[in-house]
């Protein structure tokens, strides 16, 4: 099969990302030829290797997209730094797209960045809203301070100490009260909120 005819079944799926079993099973080939042929529309610049075993069939994407399209069928958002940048409370630009899910953490390496998925409790995985450029799951400026503090203790302590923040005065400090409520652990419980007193001191 050329990779003119592969790429034009694969685009008439209408999906943003391509499985590489899926697209033996369109393709009519083995697991392996699929490979093959999609590493070498990848090469051609046609589509993206995003993970093992999984191709982005469009090249112009949201960047803030890429970490649900790379964990589906588990959901995702993106939250902490990456949020905080986009609603204004930080000025330095993540060298990384930064995401929650429910479902196991990991880091992704693809061609179009760096995604660093970490794990939020399923109670917890609320607080987001449509991107304004795009349907991607981006969490609310108090959602993305709150996720930062509950994942401040964590093992890697990667959030262990916060970036300089800007709040702002429209900023609903009550909605990160909420969300601790949530928090099962009386121990994070207790570190959140007193981290939350200190902030609102400030």
């Amino acid at each position: 099969m050329n990779q003119i005819e592969a790429i034009r079944k694969l685009q008439a799926l209408g999906v943003s990302v391509v499985e590489s079993r899926d697209a033996a099973a369109l393709l009519e080939v083995s697991g392996s030829n699929a490979t093959t042929i999609l590493r070498r529309l990848a090469a051609e610049g046609m589509i993206v290797h995003l993970s093992r075993g999984r191709w982005l069939l469009q090249r112009q994407i949201d960047r803030l997209a890429l970490p649900e399209l790379i964990i589906a069928p588990s959901p995702a958002y993106v939250s902490l730094q990456s949020a905080l940048f986009h609603h204004g409370l930080i000025e330095q630009i993540p060298s990384v797209i930064y995401a929650v899910t429910p479902s196991r953490p990991r880091r992704v390496q693809t061609p179009l960045g760096v995604i660093s998925l970490h794990r939020m409790p399923p109670e917890l995985f609320a607080g987001f809203e449509p991107a304004a450029e795009s349907n991607a799951k981006l969490a609310t400026p108090e959602k993305a301070l709150f996720d930062l503090l509950y994942l401040a203790p964590g093992r890697s302590r990667l959030f262990a100490k916060p970036p300089e923040l800007t709040i702002p005065p429209r900023f609903h400090w009550h909605r990160l009260h909420e969300f601790t409520e949530l928090v099962r652990s009386g121990g994070r419980r207790a570190f959140i909120a007193e981290r939350i007193r200190t902030l609102q001191a400030r």
